[in-house]
């Protein structure tokens, strides 16, 4: 049974086990999975899984599809464990490795989300587009103006009309007994889809 009884996305950071991986927080997190246009049959790639939350939130929506989480670190590979066994999923299939080799051999995508690359994003853009089927759609942050350059212009090139968005989170917190606004670092989320 999950931890999760909620039907919307935006599980709270702090219900996932983190560690030092970096994990895309909840409020990026629930505009990134309202991107992807979830069914509840849909078969995800979550590429740089990282701690695994993108992963989580999509198999709890894809319920009778299934979330296959590719990750290059070891440490973030026992994160993305801990974390389904602690939201009791079966249907995250979780794989260590880049992304780009690993995809070959995965069943056809209906959705894509790319959470990290290294220096290896356009290789995986073409090699999830390979595998996705003919209405997919590919979701990826940057937080870079490079990464974001990147990523738009393969899409384009690929056939896809990205949209990009830019997000800037403020938070409330205590201080001296005041309330200060405390902004997290803007992430674009760049969003497109097959033969878009």
């Amino acid at each position: 049974m999950s931890k999760w009884k909620y039907r919307t996305p935006g599980i709270p950071d702090d219900e996932f086990v983190r560690g030092d991986v970096p994990m895309s927080k909840e409020e990026v997190r629930t505009v990134m999975i309202s991107k992807m246009r979830l069914k509840e049959d849909s078969v995800v790639y979550d590429i740089g899984s990282g701690t695994g939350s993108v992963a989580v939130e999509s198999a709890l929506i894809a319920k009778e599809g299934a979330v296959f989480a590719v990750e290059k670190s070891k440490a973030g590979i026992e994160l993305i464990e801990e974390n389904v066994a602690g939201f009791g999923l079966d249907n995250v299939e979780v794989i260590h490795g880049e992304g780009s080799n690993e995809v070959k051999g995965l069943k056809p995508a209906d959705r894509a989300f790319i959470g990290g690359s290294g220096d290896r994003l356009e290789k995986i853009i073409e090699a999830v587009d390979e595998k996705l089927k003919l209405d997919g759609r590919i979701v990826l942050p940057a937080i870079t103006l490079e990464t974001l350059g990147i990523a738009k212009e393969k899409l384009v090139e690929m056939g896809y009309n990205p949209e990009v968005i830019s997000l800037a989170v403020t938070r409330t917190r205590k201080a001296g007994g005041k309330t200060m606004l405390d902004s997290t670092r803007p992430v674009f989320v760049i969003s497109g889809e097959r033969g878009g």
